[in-house]
């Protein structure tokens, strides 16, 4: 009977030797095209700012940023395939250990970071650049589920489901916001919800969190000039379009351009130095002037197939443990998507959060990558069936 037991779960082959199931082929291939996509779109973007910075780090290489983005791409690949490999249990006995590492990093940042555009977001490594703030939306939701299978039932009760997650919450929002980075903090605000109600929080929490929200909301608006000009820009960006509200604008003309089939790859206008940020927080606004509607369309049915498969894996793992951090990681997936191409299409006030497996980036792309290899672990771990 544990054998039957075994064999249906993917632990024993029919020699009766111990094994881990196959991991899930069908959302490692959709990882695998929207990541060649991305890095594609990398080069098509990319390369007329490159070339026309002979003085800077690019040296006038135009394909400088394609290069290096290929280069964590692959390395990345690697390291989901590494992190697949990884049995389940790994991951929640180092929990309070990777916690601890990105705490220390974070703290780290704000005195020894390296500063650009007015922050200091990435600590150099050795020529190399690291962004703690990624580390530790993987460091919420893996200590998240853990706390969460640890208090099981008591999950209903403010001293276990609510002072131990505000605790983690409240450390790491404020050392991101010292650097400061708000948009990393309202992805891990909203991720740590999105794992308390997994856990079986009260709703009336999450109320209360929402009220005083919206109070913090309002006081932000009428005593920081900064923060009502920005929801004044939003609401119509062309009044400053030479200011303001100049990249949103420039983002609206790209996407508009590209109509129904766009202007094929590497034809977009804006990217020669109109629309900035254009290969890493805009990249979107360039794939659908270059792919146009059909194109863009296809990427966000792919990302849905993707997060829709994520939940999938979720719902059938043995273990509430790989349940939870396959639902977080296909959360914030889910979250970063939706965030960035509402900022970019004007949908939502500009917050500067990146489009995964798209935007420049070779430290997020690695772990964005690592993550979906924790995903894939937990499909080795789950049932045999297919669907």
């Amino acid at each position: 009977m544990q054998y039957d037991a075994a064999r249906r779960t993917g632990t024993v082959d029919i020699s009766g030797k111990s094994r881990r199931a196959d991991c899930d082929w069908p959302f490692a291939l959709t990882v695998l095209l929207l990541l060649g996509i991305g890095v594609t779109m990398v080069l098509s973007s990319s390369y007329p700012r490159a070339w026309y910075d002979p003085g800077g780090i690019t040296g006038g290489n135009a394909a400088y940023y394609f290069v290096r983005q290929l280069v964590f791409a692959l390395l990345g690949v690697a390291a989901m395939w590494a992190a697949s490999l990884v049995p389940m249990r790994v991951y929640r006995r180092y929990t309070f250990l990777f916690l601890g590492l990105t705490v220390l990093l974070l703290a780290l940042v704000p005195l020894i970071g390296v500063r650009a555009n007015g922050a200091r977001r990435w600590l150099g490594v050795g020529g190399l650049t690291l962004q703690p703030s990624e580390l530790a939306k993987l460091a919420v939701i893996l200590s998240f589920s853990l706390l969460i299978c640890r208090f099981g039932g008591k999950m209903r009760s403010f001293r276990y489901g609510i002072l131990p997650f505000a605790a983690i919450l409240g450390l790491l929002v404020g050392l991101l916001i010292l650097e400061p980075h708000f948009s990393a903090s309202i992805i891990l605000l909203a991720v740590g919800g999105a794992m308390l109600f997994l856990g079986g929080v009260r709703l009336g929490w999450f109320a209360a969190v929402g009220a005083a929200a919206a109070g913090g909301l309002g006081v932000l608006l009428a005593f920081f000039p900064y923060a009502s000009s920005r929801i004044t820009t939003w609401r119509d960006p062309f009044s400053s379009s030479s200011d303001e509200g100049y990249q949103i604008v420039q983002s609206l003309y790209s996407i508009g351009s590209g109509g129904l089939s766009g202007l094929g790859l590497g034809g977009s206008r804006q990217k020669l130095l109109y629309l900035p940020e254009e290969h890493n927080d805009f990249i979107f606004s360039v794939t659908c002037e270059e792919l146009g509607f059909i194109g863009a369309a296809f990427i966000l049915c792919l990302f849905t197939l993707l997060i829709l498969r994520g939940y999938w894996i979720a719902l059938h793992c043995r273990e509430r443990y790989a349940c939870l951090v396959c639902a977080g990681i296909t959360t914030l997936l889910a979250l970063q998507v939706f965030l960035n191409v509402a900022v970019v299409t004007n949908l939502l006030p500009c917050t500067g959060i990146s489009l995964p497996f798209f935007s420049y980036g070779g430290t997020a792309l690695l772990i964005q990558l690592s993550e979906m290899g924790i995903v894939l672990s937990a499909s080795r771990e789950g049932t045999l069936s297919g669907g």
